[in-house]
């Protein structure tokens, strides 16, 4: 499409663009004759405004307004116009000073780097790690009230995670008992996945030695593990990390604004959808960039999303991180930002 633009289209184009990233405002052509370098009229600006629109490049929001880029031009834009700066000395030192300033355990490099992407960028940002990192060792559940119990999962490495759950009202501790012994006997000398294939099988085929009930905690107990409340069918691989959802509230100048950012805020619930949406970054070489409509998840917010695999020194895949916001992010500087995120987080993981 970028054989379509000569100088003239190619300048205002960008006009549009930088406009609309800068400020989300429509422009018009009386001010781009202004701002142009090639000195054209008014009216010859809206000649070339009508071919970009007419192009799919460009859009009118409303009734005699000036026009912003649509999303096949912030891609066309994007991938043939923009111009990827360099993070400062300064902005690298302090991102992996804020990284490496963490405990030892993965997680906690993780959310630090999420949390700062998010400060950073003034959006939202969110990392996947695969939970095999951390393969379970050991499992109890604990009674705690009419109802309710407590996970108590301990991973190698001695690393101990609780979480409550929800359970039946007439489960008895000694089924409690019964459920965490049943998963350690299945998690001696074998990994998390072959314990769980197992006991799926075992409960499918009704194999297993427990009662509805008891078979229900063991359901539970591994698929908190997992990440996910439900039953063993619906167990997800990799965990999520989101920080920064408020920044997506900061500069909001319409009722259209806000109702966009409670859809986005409903789509980063769909944590199944996002995980798969961040797998599509898993092999990529380098940022992959999704915009608006591009991608099903953030179609009706229009939103984007910019994401980098993170690996360690043998280059194997650890997970994804990426930032998310509106369409008229700062890509030049977000993109960078990721990348030198990922490549960080990397190095220290």
């Amino acid at each position: 499409m970028m054989n379509i633009l000569n100088q003239r289209s190619s300048e205002i184009f960008r006009q549009i663009v930088d406009a609309y990233i800068m400020t989300g405002e429509p422009v018009g052509s009386r001010t781009l004759s202004k701002k142009i370098q090639i000195p054209l009229y008014p009216a010859s600006v809206r000649n070339v405004m009508a071919d970009l629109e007419e192009s799919g490049l460009i859009y009118s929001p409303f009734t005699s307004a000036g026009r912003i880029p649509t999303d096949i031009g912030l891609r066309l834009f994007v991938d043939g116009m923009l111009e990827v700066g360099n993070l400062s000395k300064k902005e690298r030192n302090n991102i992996e000073i804020q990284c490496k300033n963490t405990g030892q355990h993965m997680e906690d490099v993780l959310v630090k780097a999420t949390s700062m992407l998010s400060g950073l960028s003034h959006c939202a940002s969110v990392v996947m790690a695969p939970k095999k990192d951390r393969p379970l060792k050991h499992i109890e559940f604990v009674r705690l009230a009419p109802g309710r119990a407590l996970v108590v999962m301990v991973s190698e490495g001695d690393d101990v995670e609780n979480r409550v759950i929800d359970i039946p009202v007439g489960i008895t501790p000694a089924a409690l008992t019964q459920a965490a012994n049943y998963i350690n006997s299945k998690l001696l000398g074998h990994s998390f996945e072959q314990a769980r294939a197992q006991i799926e099988q075992e409960i499918n085929v009704q194999k297993a030695e427990l009662d509805t009930l008891t078979q229900s905690i063991v359901a539970q107990g591994l698929a908190v593990w997992s990440g996910i409340d439900g039953n063993l069918d619906n167990i997800s691989k990799e965990s999520l990390i989101v920080r920064g959802q408020a920044n997506l509230l900061d500069d909001l100048d319409a009722k259209q604004d806000l109702e966009r950012v409670r859809v986005l805020f409903s789509d980063l619930e769909r944590k199944k959808d996002l995980i798969e949406l961040l797998g599509l970054a898993k092999n990529a070489d380098g940022v992959r960039i999704f915009i608006g409509s591009e991608n099903n998840l953030f179609s009706l917010s229009g939103s984007s999303v910019i994401a980098a695999p993170y690996m360690d020194e043998k280059n194997n895949l650890l997970g994804v991180i990426g930032v998310i916001g509106p369409t008229r992010l700062n890509y030049a500087r977000i993109i960078t930002m990721v990348d030198y995120t990922a490549k960080i987080i990397g190095k220290i993981l």
